[in-house]
Formats: structure tokens, C-alpha cells, sequence
């Protein structure tokens, strides 16, 4: 397929990170994996590789475990914080499953290595599979506890020289409050990383909005129930928050 989408026009990004919680795959359960919302997820994800854009993910794993929940509960941090990172793989073994299933090719990439299951991370290689075509899927974090699946994903997204982090939520941008409990919460068209840090809106960890804006790394902020969005915000369409840039 041309590089150029059905109305001609270039593509915003030639090289993104999509972030996307564990949750986000969960669908209407409770805990786990719902395969509809998995396949429906990998479909943007092809609609996007479709039009020449070059995609690595990151994808949390608090629908399987969440570190932090753990260690409240009595578990040491470390421990708990490792069990986080397994699970993100899980979810990212089911994630490249759906996507070779519509023939995207995808390889997933432990900051953990576990080499009968994926591949290690390997900088070069992992900028090779990008330049092939392949979308390549970030597991394990950054490899350490501590840090967030945000922290990984900024950090992947600076090494990878990718031109945006594109979050999916489940609203359509970044409010001044929760839109789903305030109806008359205010959505920013745009955000500096620095209003972000002090007005402590929920984009991502400080870690990582520290991060983005120490590469100058712009964050959109869209949402992922909206079919088509993400695509269609690289064709230069859509409602979502650019955070910097």
C-alpha cells in the first residue's frame, strides 16, 4: 500500500510508540484477556502500519498484575515490581499473536530475556525491525523495578528515535479533571510537560513526562475505544491532546 493515505496526504509521523495500559485489553471483564478487544486493537495497529507509519508498542500488565498493588498487600516491592513485568509479557505474546494472525509482522522484545519466548533487547536490532516493516512490542519494562510501564515506554521511544508517543485511554484527551465524574471538566487542545508535572494531571508517571520532555518527545493523548483514531489522528483528523512538542 502507497505511504500516502485515501486522501493523499503524508502520514503526520514516520515512526511512533503506542502506549496502551494491560487494562485497555481487558475489554468489559473484570481481570484478564478479552480476544475481541486484543484483535480490535491489533486491527489499528495494522490500519496504521498500513499507511507506511513504522509502530513499536509498550503495553502494560495490570490486568494480569500490578506491582504496586502487590507490594501494598504485603509482598516485597522488587519481588512484586518482577511479577508486573512477566505479565506485560503475557500481554505482549498475545498482542504480536493477533497481529500475525492479519499478517503484521511482530516481534516481541524482553528487557528481561527469556530467548525461548522472545527475543533480548538488542538497540540495532530492534531499529532493524522497525526499518523492516515490523512492529515491535517492548515487554519487561525497562528491566528494573521501580519504574513504570510509562517510564519503559519513553525510554524505548527516545532510543528508537520515534517522533511521538501516542497513549491510548479511554477518553479523548487530557481534562482538567476526571470527565467521567465532572461533566464540565475542560479538555486541552495542548499541555506543556511542565503544567502536566505541576496541575499532577494523571497523563503518565513524572518519571516519564520528565523524560519525554528532557528528548522533546511530544505525547498524544487520544482514545482507544474510538475506532479508527488512531490512524486517523496521523492523517491529520481526530480529537486528542498533544502534550509538548
Amino acid at each position: 500500500m502507497s505511504d500516502e493515505d485515501e486522501h493523499g496526504s503524508q502520514p503526520l509521523y514516520r515512526r511512533v510508540l503506542l502506549k496502551i495500559s494491560g487494562e485497555a485489553l481487558m475489554g468489559d471483564q473484570g481481570y484478564g484477556l478479552h480476544p475481541p478487544t486484543v484483535q480490535r486493537i491489533a486491527q489499528e495497529v495494522k490500519s496504521v502500519r498500513d499507511l507506511g507509519v513504522e509502530v513499536c508498542m509498550v503495553i502494560g500488565g495490570g490486568n494480569i498484575f500490578r506491582g504496586l498493588q502487590g507490594s501494598a498487600q504485603g509482598m516485597e516491592r522488587t519481588t512484586a515490581d518482577y511479577m508486573g513485568m512477566l505479565a506485560t509479557v503475557m500481554n505482549a505474546l498475545a498482542m504480536q499473536s493477533a497481529l500475525e494472525g492479519i499478517g503484521v509482522f511482530t516481534r516481541v522484545i524482553s528487557a528481561i530475556p527469556m530467548d525461548q519466548v522472545c527475543e533480548p533487547y538488542i538497540r540495532r536490532r530492534a531499529v532493524r525491525h522497525l526499518e523492516k516493516g515490523r512492529v515491535c512490542i517492548f515487554a519487561a519494562g525497562t528491566g528494573n523495578p521501580y519504574f513504570t510501564t510509562d517510564t519503559a515506554a519513553t525510554l524505548r521511544a527516545s532510543e528508537m528515535a520515534c517522533q511521538a508517543i501516542f497513549k491510548g485511554t479511554k477518553v479523548d484527551g487530557v481534562y482538567d479533571k476526571d470527565p467521567m465524574k465532572y461533566p464540565d471538566a475542560k479538555r486541552y487542545d495542548r499541555i506543556s510537560y511542565d503544567e502536566v508535572l505541576q496541575k499532577n494531571l494523571k497523563v503518565m508517571d513524572a518519571s516519564a513526562i520528565a523524560l519525554a520532555r528532557d528528548n522533546r518527545l511530544p505525547i498524544i493523548v487520544f482514545s482507544l475505544d474510538e475506532p479508527g483514531g488512531f490512524r486517523g489522528i496521523l492523517a491529520g483528523k481526530g480529537t486528542y491532546t498533544i502534550v509538548g512538542g
